[in-house]
C-alpha cells in the first residue's frame, strides 16, 4: 500500500492526511524514531509536571509512552479528524488525563502562555516542503501560534532532520525573536537514520527554541549545538556558523552509510573534534584494503600513530597508508593522528575516546559485539612537546616542536600550520638532552621565573645536534658535492656557495661546519625563519656564512645584473617552498623555473659547478614541463628521487662533456666521504653519501 503523496506540497493538505490515516488504520507511524531512540534527548529538555501540546501528533505511540513514565498534562492536536477520532478510542480509559483534539496549529485556540514545552515530530519538516511564499506564510502562522501559546522559559522542542531550508527558517524565526537556539544531534542517530533516498542518510535533530522575556532594544543572540545527550553545548558566533556545524554531521552520516554500504568513495579522512572547544583532536583516514581475504577477525582495526610521526610516509601518505593496511591484515584499517595542542593521558584514554565513534565507521559484515583491536608502534602514543608557537607574517602560523622518534631519539621541528602534515625543517638533538631533562630544566628554571617558562628552548642552540642530517633530500643535496669532481680537494681549496631557502639553517650550516674553506651566502625572504634558525636550530652567522632577507628572485636577478663584478658559485642550490597550496607544484615556487630567471641563475655558476634543486611536483604534466626547461640552459641533468616522498632532487650542469657514469659518480662521491670521515671531522657515521647518488638518473 503506497501511503507517499504525488508531491511533497500534499503534505500540507487536510485531505492528504485524512486518507493516510483512513489507510494505515490504527498502526502507529513514526516519524524520525521510535520513544526509545528519543527518550534520551526528550527526558533532558521535558520535565513530568510540565503541561505539554504536541502538534501534529497523527498516531505516534510518543505520547502515550511519555504519559505512560510519568508525563500526565499532555495536550495532543492534529488537523485530521480521523486520526483524533483513533487515539481518542485508544486512550480515553488507559490514559484518562490526557487529550486529544482536532485544531489547525495555524490558528490554535489556546489562551496565550497555556504551555510549558510544544512538542513537534516531524510536523515542521512535513509543512516547510518548499521555499514558496504561501508555504512560508503557512509556516510562519505556525511559528507564531508556537510562540503565543508558550510561556516565558517555555521551550519549543521540534524534532526534524534540519535540512538547510527547514533549519534557516526555524532558527531565523526564534533568534530575531530573542529566543535561545540550540540544535541537538540525537544520540546514536547513526545507527537509526532515515532512509531518505536509497543512496542518502540523514540523522535526526533536536531544535530546542527557549522564549526569553523581550528586552527592548537587545541584540543578543545565542546559538548552541549539543553533540549528545551528556555532552556539554557549544556556544557558536552566529546562525551561519551553527547552519554549518549541523551539515558537519549530516555529511559525516552520509559517509558513515556509505562506508556500511562498501561505496568506493576513493581516499577518506575526516576530524574528529573536541566536544568542549570545537577544535580538531584526532583525524582518521579509513583504508580498506579489498585485496584482504575476510576472516572471523580480521574485517577491522584501528592505528594509533605515535604523536610526531604522522608526518612519516607510512603515515602521512596514502601509499604508505595502504601499505601498512595491508601489512596489517585487516579489510579495513583507521589510522588515528593525535593533534598537536591537545592533551592526551593514555593509550587506554585515546581507546575509551574513541571506541564509539569509529565503530561508524566499521565496515559492512562485521559480526556483532566483534572486539576491535587497537594497534600502534611499541605500544604507546608517544612523546611531543610544543616549545613554541608563533606567527610569521608571511608564513602564517608556525610550531616548534620536540618529538621521540622510533629509535627514542628526539627531534625538533619546524611546522607551518598551513600544512600541518609536512616537516619544514627538522634536525636531531643531542643524546643529553632526553624529554625527561627538558623537563626537568623547565621545572627548575619555572621555580625561579614563573613568567615565559613554556616558551623557552630545552636548551637553545647547543641541544641540536649538526653533524646529522635529518631530511633525506638534504642528504642528497649535500651528496651532490661529488659532481665537482676533485672531491678530495673540496676541504682544502676556497667553495662559494649560494642557498636559496634556509628554514631552519639545516643544510648551509652542515657545509659550513663539514667544509671549513666554504663560503656561504644564505638569502632567506622571511626573516621571522632567521629568527627561528638562531634561537631553535643552532644556527649562527660567521664571516663564512652570511644571510641576506631578501626575495631570492630579487636577490639573483640583481646579482646577474652586476656585469663583469658579479660573483659566481660553484654551488647554487635551491630549497624553498611555494606560499600558493592550490599549485601543483609545491617546492620551488615556478617563477624559480621560468626560462628567464634560470638564465639569470646559469650567469652567477662557475663553468664547473652545480646547480641542485629539490623538487616537488605532484603534477606529471608540469614535471615534465620543468625537467624540459632546465634542460634548455643546463644541458646535463641528473635526476634522484627521494625513496618513499615526493621530493626529487635535480643536479645540473652547463657542459655535457662533464657527465660522469654511475660508477664513476660514486667512486668520486665515495672519496669525498672517506675525506670527511677523517678524525676530527664529526662525520655521522649513518650517513653514506654513495647511497644518497645509486639511483640518480640522467634526464
Amino acid at each position: 500500500m503506497n501511503l507517499l503523496p504525488k508531491s511533497s506540497k500534499e503534505f500540507g493538505s487536510v485531505d492528504y492526511w485524512e486518507k493516510f490515516f483512513q489507510q494505515r488504520g490504527k498502526k502507529a507511524f513514526e516519524w524520525y524514531g521510535t520513544y526509545l531512540e528519543l527518550c534520551g534527548v526528550l527526558h533532558k529538555y521535558i520535565k513530568p509536571r510540565e503541561k505539554v501540546l504536541v502538534i501534529g501528533c497523527g498516531n505516534s505511540e510518543l505520547s502515550e509512552q511519555l504519559y505512560d513514565v510519568g508525563y500526565r498534562d499532555i495536550v495532543n492536536i492534529d488537523i485530521s479528524e480521523v486520526v483524533i477520532k483513533q487515539m481518542k478510542e485508544c486512550n480515553a480509559t488507559r490514559r484518562p488525563q490526557m487529550s486529544f483534539l482536532k485544531m489547525d496549529m495555524t490558528q490554535m485556540e489556546f489562551p496565550d502562555a497555556s504551555f510549558q514545552v510544544v512538542l513537534d515530530k516531524g510536523t515542521l519538516d512535513a509543512v516547510l516542503t518548499d521555499e514558496e511564499e504561501k508555504t512560508l506564510q503557512q509556516v510562519d502562522r505556525m511559528l507564531a501560534e508556537v510562540g503565543r501559546v508558550l510561556q516565558v522559559g517555555g521551550r519549543y522542542l521540534c524534532i526534524s532532520l534540519a535540512q538547510a531550508h527547514i533549519l534557516k527558517k526555524a532558527v531565523g524565526h526564534f533568534s530575531r525573536e530573542g529566543w535561545m537556539v540550540r540544535v541537538h544531534q540525537v544520540a546514536n542517530s547513526q545507527d537509526q537514520v532515515l532512509e531518505a533516498e536509497p543512496q542518502f542518510s540523514l540523522p535526526v535533530f533536536a531544535f530546542i527554541m527557549t522564549k526569553f522575556r523581550p528586552v527592548p532594544g537587545s541584540a543578543l543572540q545565542i546559538f548552541e549545538l549539543c553533540a549528545q545527550e551528556q555532552g556539554k553545548p557549544v556556544r557558536l558566533e552566529s546562525a551561519e556558523r551553527l547552519a554549518e556545524a549541523v551539515r558537519e554531521r549530516q555529511q559525516y552520516a552520509w559517509l558513515c552509510s556509505q562506508l556500511r554500504r562498501k561505496a568506493k568513495l576513493g581516499s577518506v579522512s575526516l576530524d574528529l573534534c573536541d566536544g568542549d572547544t570545537g577544535e580538531p583532536r584526532y583525524t582518521l583516514h579509513v583504508v580498506d584494503s579489498p585485496t584482504v581475504k575476510p576472516s572471523r577477525d580480521n574485517h577491522f582495526a584501528i592505528f594509533i600513530i605515535p604523536q610526531g610521526r604522522e608526518t612519516e610516509w607510512l603515515f602521512g601518505m596514502d601509499e604508505g597508508r595502504k601499505q601498512l593496511a595491508a601489512s596489517a591484515g585487516f579489510r579495513r584499517l583507521i589510522t588515528v593522528a593525535l593533534h598537536r595542542g591537545q592533551q592526551y593521558e593514555s593509550m587506554d584514554h585515546i581507546q575509551a575516546e574513541l571506541s564509539a565513534r569509529v565503530m561508524e565507521l566499521a565496515p559492512a559484515g562485521m559480526p556483532a559485539q566483534q572486539q576491535v583491536p587497537f594497534l600502534s608502534v611499541g605500544g604507546d602514543i608517544g612523546v611531543r612537546t610544543v616549545q613554541h608557537q608563533d606567527c610569521s607574517a608571511l608564513s602564517g602560523n608556525y610550531v616548534i616542536e620536540d618529538v621521540q622518534g622510533d629509535d627514542k631519539r628526539y627531534f625538533r621541528r619546524l611546522i607551518f600550520l598551513s600544512n600541518r602534515n609536512v616537516v619544514q625543517s627538522e634536525a636531531r638533538l643531542l643524546k643529553d638532552v632526553s624529554y625527561k631533562a627538558q623537563k626537568k630544566r623547565k621545572k627548575d628554571r619555572k621555580k625561579q621565573r614563573p613568567a615565559d617558562v613554556e616558551n623557552l628552548p630545552a636548551a637553545p642552540g647547543q641541544s641540536i645536534d649538526k653533524s646529522y642530517l635529518c631530511c633525506e633530500h638534504h642528504k642528497a643535496m649535500i651528496a651532490g658535492l661529488a659532481l665537482l669532481r676533485n672531491p678530495e680537494l673540496l676541504l682544502e681549496i676556497p667553495l662559494a656557495l649560494l642557498v636559496v631557502g634556509l628554514g631552519g639553517g639545516s643544510l648551509p650550516l652542515f657545509v659550513h661546519d663539514h667544509f671549513p674553506k666554504s663560503c656561504i651566502d644564505a638569502v632567506e625572504i622571511d626573516p621571522s625563519m632567521l629568527e627561528v634558525a638562531t634561537q631553535w636550530f643552532g644556527f649562527s652567522q660567521s664571516d663564512r656564512m652570511k644571510v641576506h632577507i631578501a626575495d631570492g628572485l630579487d636577490y639573483i636577478a640583481s646579482l646577474a645584473g652586476g656585469g663583469e663584478a658579479r660573483p659566481c658559485y660553484d654551488v647554487i642550490m635551491f630549497d624553498v617552498d611555494s606560499k600558493d597550496p592550490t599549485l601543483g607544484m609545491s617546492c620551488p615556487p615556478p617563477a624559480f623555473v621560468e626560462q628567464s630567471f634560470l638564465q639569470n641563475v646559469k650567469s652567477i655558476l662557475t663553468p664547473e659547478g652545480v646547480f641542485i634543486l629539490n623538487l616537488v611536483c605532484r603534477d606529471l604534466g608540469l614535471k615534465d614541463s620543468v625537467l624540459a626547461g632546465l634542460k634548455a640552459v643546463f644541458p646535463l641533468l641528473y635526476v634522484r628521487r627521494i625513496e618513499g616522498e615526493v621530493n626529487e632532487i635535480l643536479f645540473c650542469q652547463l657542459h655535457p662533456e662533464q657527465k660522469l657514469a654511475t660508477p664513476e659518480l660514486l667512486e668520486t662521491a665515495q672519496a669525498l666521504e672517506q675525506t670527511l670521515r677523517k678524525p676530527g671531522r664529526g662525520w655521522d657515521d649513518t650517513y653514506v653519501l654513495s647511497d644518497m647518488l645509486k639511483t640518480v638518473k640522467i634526464v
